[in-house]
């Protein structure tokens, strides 16, 4: 498994959790699920933060750009509140960060170059970019799993979203099951001449 295949099937999974979202009551999206959180109270909430970490650490630290000055999406990443935005609002956002990762990722960038992870810091840790990817990709699955939680707390059923439903099985020597031979026809078949 390597960064690009994962974020292929992340990405899949992503679409189809926001087709999902998108016939769920916006009240139901909205609503404070996770009282005693100091940020995330909602599945929208939950949602913008996926897309604000990708974006953060994928475009303005990996790559020093930065999506929400063009003022499209500017918002408080901080402390989202995104029952003020429109889940489409969301998904375009969101839609826009993959774009540019997935872009930025067929680029075939060096997934051994090492990222200041405090770009003002010369002091700074670094990480590789492979590090870097799989961190923001742990981080979507974590709180992805949470919404499903959310999602199921609101007495529906999430859509399923595991990684074995979007990978297309590859056949390995050995593992195929060699077909049965034909029985030899009994007595009475008509296609013995």
């Amino acid at each position: 498994m390597n960064v690009r295949e994962y974020y292929t099937y992340l990405s899949a999974a992503r679409e189809q959790l926001w087709n999902y979202l998108r016939a769920l009551p916006t009240a139901d999206l909205d609503r404070d699920l996770i009282e005693s959180g100091d940020r995330f109270h909602t599945i929208k909430d939950l949602l913008l933060h996926i897309t604000d970490v990708e974006d953060h650490w994928v475009h303005y630290i990996a790559r020093g750009e930065d999506l929400q000055s063009d003022g499209r999406f500017k918002h408080d990443w901080v402390k989202p509140q995104a029952q003020q935005y429109d889940l489409s609002w969301i998904i375009d956002y969101g839609r826009t960060v993959g774009q540019q990762t997935q872009t930025f990722l067929d680029s075939n960038p060096d997934l051994d170059r090492s990222i200041k992870l405090i770009q003002d810091d010369p002091a700074s840790d670094t990480v590789t970019l492979d590090q870097l990817m799989w961190n923001v990709m742990t981080h979507e699955v974590r709180h992805t799993a949470q919404i499903a939680l959310l999602i199921r707390q609101l007495g529906h059923t999430p859509p399923w979203a595991d990684y074995l439903r979007f990978a297309r099985p590859q056949v390995t020597e050995g593992s195929q099951v060699d077909a049965p031979e034909p029985e030899d026809a009994e007595e009475g078949d008509s296609t013995q001449g």
